[in-house]
């Protein structure tokens, strides 16, 4: 449903988005990540047509996003920066209006405009004008702008930017619903929301990809995924490291708290370490040694962690515990 083919913009000297390539397939809801400035909105810009490209290519629904501009946004939604809006309309006018820029009319268009209102839960506001609501309000309001068409493709960037928590959950369970049937690009830095909403994840840095994945993938690139936390008492922290590093599946073992009488370590495996290999090996060594254990268990990769390291330059980087 999308495209993306060596997406490049430049903005005079400075290269926004460099040699961007991706795809977004119906039924994949794609979360674009990236910190401030690395080239997220501009890429949407692109994809949604709102400017075009320095260099590449862009198809939605099969449509080239320059040779055929009016078939390809016919197809998409657009929540873009900042939700923009008409803040003198009410929040119905203002919907009524976006359906008939989108061709609806008569008993169409008021049956659209009745259910984004319900999808986006605007019943108590319908009336008030837009400058008026809470910026909570205010983005839901141009998110329902943004499927009154009930478009095939939907680019959303920062879809829970303002929602209050129980906000934010209603929106990702929308778009995750609304997943199942359409292709969806939405820009977060929300980490979490990865997890909740997303089949797959792009990790944009200074205007190119650095990662792509499922959550999974992303999560199996951190330095914790596979480590394991063991957590004993009656032994010291230098007899823990020289037993378990005695061992093939350990790469090292850092050791986190240290008090009278526990010991809290985080085990990392070999590369070539097998799943759930490392664990058993340091059960074996619990059992032999008669250890007191209160904690062992195998840890998974951690997004933050995995973004951190990939988009902080190496010389703010902190050594890991």
């Amino acid at each position: 449903m999308i495209k993306v083919e060596n997406l490049s913009k430049a903005f005079g000297p400075k290269l926004a988005v460099n040699n961007v390539s991706f795809t977004v397939e119906r039924g994949e809801v794609l979360g674009f990540l990236g910190p401030n400035g690395a080239g997220k909105s501009t890429s949407m810009r692109m994809i949604t047509g709102f400017i075009p490209p320095s260099a590449g290519a862009i198809s939605v629904g099969g449509f080239n996003m320059l040779e055929q501009p009016i078939e390809a946004k016919r197809l998409i939604g657009y929540l873009p920066e900042n939700a923009p809006s008409y803040t003198d309309m009410t929040v119905s006018g203002f919907l009524g209006f976006t359906a008939e820029i989108r061709g609806l009319t008569g008993e169409a268009k008021t049956k659209a405009v009745n259910r984004v209102i319900e999808m986006c839960f605007l019943e108590s506001v319908m009336h008030q004008s837009v400058e008026t609501l809470s910026k909570g309000y205010r983005h839901r309001t141009c998110f329902a702008q943004s499927i009154i068409h009930d478009p095939d493709v939907l680019v959303l960037d920062e879809p829970t930017d303002g929602l209050d928590p129980n906000q934010k959950h209603e929106i990702r369970q929308l778009i995750k619903r609304m997943g199942e049937k359409k292709a969806i690009v939405f820009s977060t830095h929300i980490l979490e929301e990865v997890d909740a909403v997303c089949s797959r994840a792009i990790i944009i840095d200074r205007g190119q990809i650095v990662a792509n994945g499922t959550p999974a993938q992303l999560r199996q690139k951190s330095d914790y995924a596979g480590a394991v936390l063991l957590r004993t008492s009656g032994i010291s922290a230098a007899e823990i490291k020289d037993k378990l590093s005695q061992l093939a599946t350990v790469k090292r073992t850092a050791i986190l708290k240290e008090e009278m009488h526990e010991v809290s370590a985080r085990v990392y495996p070999q590369a070539s370490c097998p799943n759930g290999e490392l664990a058993r090996s340091i059960a074996e060594v619990v059992g032999r040694e008669k250890w007191k254990v209160a904690e062992l268990h195998t840890e998974e990769g951690r997004l933050d962690e995995v973004f951190r390291s990939i988009t902080l330059p190496d010389t703010t980087r902190e050594a890991k515990p």
